[in-house]
């Protein structure tokens, strides 16, 4: 049976991942995930769809988001306790984030690498802009088909910058499961659906710099599989929501504890 081989959390959206030895799940999701996010001067979300070499910023938060932590290429640190300032409300993807501008030294330290003038903004609520499917999930065994699609030996899942990483080697095994309930820990899951990429997983996970055309690859064998609207995607990994908040740990062993429906 597949279990638990990597967490990544991003305290602050498309910046560097943290990668946890164990994780709180609860109905949002973990509670600093994305809790912090980047907007231009207008207003507009600045994430690594245009600004890549933001993953190269290592983030750290605590779980009521009151300290920030970026620890910069340049091996400068900017850490501090968040204060708030304006409101604002952000366009993201379909949905809206409300938040509040945070002050303090971050975003100057940010501008370099993003490129353009940048604020911080603390999302108001856990989990952001969420609503539902606050968890997702993929195996080795499906980084590795992926892999060999591409010629490669291996692929970094941080890549793909999932929750939890499984270290199965059974090509989609997480496919089987949507509609199932899952035990990880003390958590129990419903897997949903698959996960639709975008064009950040064509970047390095180190750098932001496009090397892999993920997309056309996942196409290219697996075909585009309709997303919710209908819209033909390129699918790799599950989501799932949480039904019983739980702790897991590196190691844990994923239980299906029921089939689909």
């Amino acid at each position: 049976m597949s279990s638990v081989a990597r967490f990544s959390i991003a305290p602050v959206r498309s910046l560097g991942l943290l990668h946890p030895d164990e994780i709180e799940l609860t109905e949002w999701g973990v509670v600093e995930d994305r809790r912090f996010y980047l907007i231009d001067e207008h207003g507009k979300l600045v994430d690594r769809h245009g600004s890549g070499p933001l993953v190269r910023v290592a983030t750290w938060t605590d779980p009521e988001a009151r300290a920030l932590r970026l620890d910069l290429p340049d091996g400068r640190r900017i850490d501090g306790e968040v204060e708030l300032g304006e409101p604002v409300e952000t366009y993201v993807y379909g949905r809206t984030a409300v938040g509040h501008v945070v002050e303090g030294p971050w975003a100057d330290a940010l501008e370099g690498i993003a490129g353009r003038p940048v604020r911080v903004v603390r999302c108001d609520r856990v989990g952001g802009t969420r609503s539902g499917n606050p968890a997702s999930i993929i195996s080795r065994g499906s980084l590795d088909g992926l892999a060999r699609q591409a010629g490669l030996d291996e692929i970094d899942g941080r890549r793909f910058r999932m929750l939890i990483e499984l270290d199965g080697d059974v090509p989609h095994e997480e496919d089987e499961w949507i509609g199932s309930r899952i035990a990880l820990g003390s958590a129990i899951l419903r897997v949903t659906k698959r996960d639709a990429r975008c064009a950040i997983t064509t970047q390095d996970p180190d750098t932001g710099i496009r090397d892999l055309d993920t997309l056309r690859t996942i196409i290219a064998y697996r075909g585009p599989i309709p997303d919710d609207s209908g819209a033909p995607k390129a699918m790799l990994g599950v989501l799932a929501d949480v039904e019983v908040p739980g702790l897991v740990r590196l190691g844990d062993e994923v239980r299906v504890l029921d089939g689909q429906g």
